[in-house]
């Protein structure tokens, strides 16, 4: 979770760690490219995080060990560029690095970075050998993908056998597919579509062609990579030793930081991406300025970006940033663009820069009935706000708004779905879990120094008193996990989804490096995010770790994979402190009976049994890492993968009994904007086919349910005392 608290705390460590640190502006004017400025950073960073962390660790002999783990698995994650050789030279600094951290000596990473340059550049011919003729297909090999054990090679002749092992597999994945493709049109009885068949000669080289511009594509992507980009990646090994959140944030990470959780830019609205030396639009974003004029297209490369009346800029072999932030601009500010489209011909077309909503950040809503009752599912990808603007949007406000809609629709139950959620702003989570409860805490934060602080709901006030479901699953981290496990504490709705949520407890506020340095020639120094809190339920225990365990936990092919908190190496412990003081809610009748029924459910479900047997196989085929290289062996391995594969076909084929709908504003917002309703038809496509939901629907009937038994029985008695 980002959390940047804007209060007097805050405001006496930036000061405290402004007056400490006003000797770095002493540093003596370098370029930015200067050795000095990344000594300056290291300095800058380890003061900060040792000064503000939650809990620092030292920076000794195991911290440098940790460093250079993972700094050289960054680097060389899959052990095709390095040498043993170069690792034993390596190893001399594994001990060393917290020295070098203390004395500002960078020779670890001149000497890493120097070397990783030469093998990448050594390695290009690697590649190109090994796909400059045909493949031997039929001869037995394999190939090992487990490259965590695997060793460092130890000439250059092993290497390159690495090389052609592993471009080998690539292109023969490539080429049983391309194989399947030609069967199926080979029996296809449409002989209007019916096309001469390619031969294996054919579908071969076609396959080391891909290969070869795949691999070339991705080298272009490192060459646009300059030394900073390398030694960002450095100082993240430093940062993230810390605990896994804390993290350096280049100049240009920052702003996509601030991106992510604003939900919003100004520009063009256009994805774009590399392609050679090209950029070419890759996609328009629904409601921006380039998909509201029309001639901006996907696929369209762009040539020459010129501001307004000024001189266009020739971008082409220009790296992909540096071509954004030339098209990036203030709301009501021209840009023109010279494009290349797809028939050939060239065109200039102005574009006004406008704010642009990316529309996938934002919450949503839907409507579903049963047996006569209607019911609302909120989906909230992200707890998003703006820091700069108190008057945008944030996901506390437009929850509330959400709410309303459904309440309007006369919804009797609804589902609040922050699967795959990661979190965001914690004030937004409060306010949240404010629209369900009446009044109290929300969450615990506790400060490095021991100090406690309880966030409350303040209004009496409840939006919505029906029936609740909270849908989390192994993905729901952070603030996801805050409104699940309140929602959990006050017994105020059902939590349900995987066994446990991701086991994020921690607080990260982001710091602006710059303010620290006075005078300085540097240029943009970037931001550091590190852990400052850890957050707790208002029962007192925490979420680190252990996450938010289910009320109703349901299979999910996931569950047996490794990917919480709990299986990172240095995240931070869980702990428990006392419990806050608060109500549990009473106003919903038989809880506890409608998690029995669901529970029963689930028991005589065999979708789910299903999904469970997938999970366990899933996690058996993580441990398989061994491939054949002998395209016979290698299509029977598929081939038997693909009958069992059979077997959990009706997981995907899936589909429950409900139709979900868009609520009126935004049936007619679809009138004019085609994009949202494709959008909106794939969601409610997706629903059709999730058990989850299908479940969660089944609760919050249930609930309703009992709450009407509640209510009749209520009544009963009343008329029984008046008569």
């Amino acid at each position: 979770m980002q959390f940047m608290k804007r209060n007097y705390k805050a405001l006496l460590v930036v000061l405290t760690l402004s007056v400490a640190l006003l000797g770095f502006s002493l540093f003596p004017s370098k370029k930015e490219s200067d050795p000095e400025k990344d000594k300056l950073l290291i300095e800058l960073l380890t003061f900060v995080i040792e000064k503000g962390h939650y809990s620092p660790a030292a920076i000794d002999d195991n911290f440098s060990k940790g460093v250079y783990k993972d700094y050289l698995n960054a680097l060389d994650p899959s052990k095709r560029f390095f040498l043993q050789s170069d690792i034993d030279e390596f190893a001399q600094y594994e001990t060393q690095i917290d020295d070098q951290i203390l004395n500002k000596e960078l020779s670890f990473f001149d000497l890493t970075y120097t070397r990783l340059m030469k093998r990448m550049e050594e390695s290009k011919s690697y590649y190109k050998e090994a796909l400059a003729n045909p493949f031997d297909y039929k001869k037995d090999e394999t190939f090992n993908t487990d490259y965590e054990k695997m060793p460092y090679c130890k000439s250059t002749k092993e290497l390159k056998e690495r090389w052609r092992l592993q471009v080998k597999l690539s292109a023969l994945s490539s080429l049983v597919e391309k194989q399947k493709l030609e069967e199926d049109k080979k029996n296809n009885k449409d002989l209007s579509k019916k096309s001469e068949p390619k031969t294996f000669e054919q579908l071969e080289k076609e396959t080391r062609e891909s290969t070869l511009s795949s691999l070339n594509d991705n080298f272009n992507f490192i060459k646009d990579l300059d030394r900073e980009d390398w030694f960002s990646i450095y100082v993240n090994a430093i940062s993230s030793r810390f605990d896994p959140h804390t993290s350096y944030f280049a100049p240009n990470e920052k702003e996509r930081f601030d991106l992510s959780m604003s939900g919003k830019l100004e520009g063009i609205g256009a994805r774009l991406q590399k392609k050679n030396d090209f950029t070419e639009v890759s996609e328009l974003i629904s409601g921006g300025p380039a998909w509201r004029g029309k001639q901006l297209e996907s696929g369209d490369v762009i040539l020459k970006v010129a501001q307004a009346d000024g001189e266009p800029v020739d971008v082409v072999g220009m790296r992909l940033d540096d071509v954004v932030k030339k098209i990036k601009g203030p709301k009501g500010t021209e840009v023109r663009l010279t494009v290349k489209k797809q028939d050939g011909t060239i065109k200039v077309i102005t574009i006004i820069r406008d704010e642009v909503e990316i529309e996938e950040t934002y919450v949503k809503s839907s409507v579903v009935e049963k047996d006569g009752f209607k019911y609302g599912i909120i989906y909230l990808p992200k707890f998003y706000i703006d820091f700069e603007d108190q008057n945008s949007r944030d996901a506390g406000k437009d929850v509330a708004i959400e709410v309303e809609r459904l309440k309007k629709e006369g919804v009797q139950g609804i589902v609040m779905d922050v699967r795959d959620n990661g979190g965001g702003s914690l004030k937004t989570v409060v306010d949240i879990a404010g629209l369900f409860i009446e009044q109290g805490p929300i969450v615990q934060i506790k400060s490095a120094a021991g100090k406690k602080e309880v966030l409350y709901d303040r209004d009496a006030k409840v939006q919505w008193d029906g029936p609740l479901v909270v849908m989390i699953n192994e993905f729901s981290a952070s603030a996801s996990e805050i409104l699940a496990a309140a929602i959990q504490d006050y017994k105020r709705g059902v939590v349900i989804g995987s066994k446990q949520s991701y086991g994020k407890g921690t607080v990260q506020n982001v710091i602006d490096l710059n303010q620290f340095v006075r005078g300085s020639t540097y240029g943009d120094l970037g931001a550091l995010k590190t852990t400052t809190q850890k957050f707790y339920r208002i029962n007192g225990g925490s979420t680190q770790l252990e996450g938010v365990k289910s009320d109703i936990a349901i299979p999910d092919k996931y569950a047996y994979l490794k990917m919480g908190e709990r299986d990172i190496e240095n995240a931070m412990p869980w702990d428990k402190i006392d419990a806050a003081d608060y109500k549990v809610w009473d106003k919903q009748n038989n809880f506890d009976l409608t998690i029995s029924k669901s529970k029963t459910r689930m028991q005589n479900n065999p979708q789910l049994q299903l999904i469970d047997d997938n999970a366990k196989w899933l996690d058996e085929r993580n441990k398989e890492n061994v491939y054949s290289l002998n395209i016979d062996k290698f299509k029977a391995e598929q081939k038997a993968l693909d009958e069992k594969n059979k077997k959990y076909k009706p997981i995907s084929d899936y589909k429950n009994a409900f139709d979900f709908k868009s609520l009126p504003y935004e049936i007619e917002s679809m009138k004019n904007d085609p994009v949202l309703k494709e959008k909106r038809e794939r969601w409610h496509e997706s629903l059709s086919k999730d058990i989850y939901i299908e479940e969660a629907i089944h609760i919050l009937n249930d609930l309703q349910t009992e709450n009407n038994k509640g209510l009749s029985s209520k009544l009963k008695k009343d008329k029984v005392v008046k008569s």
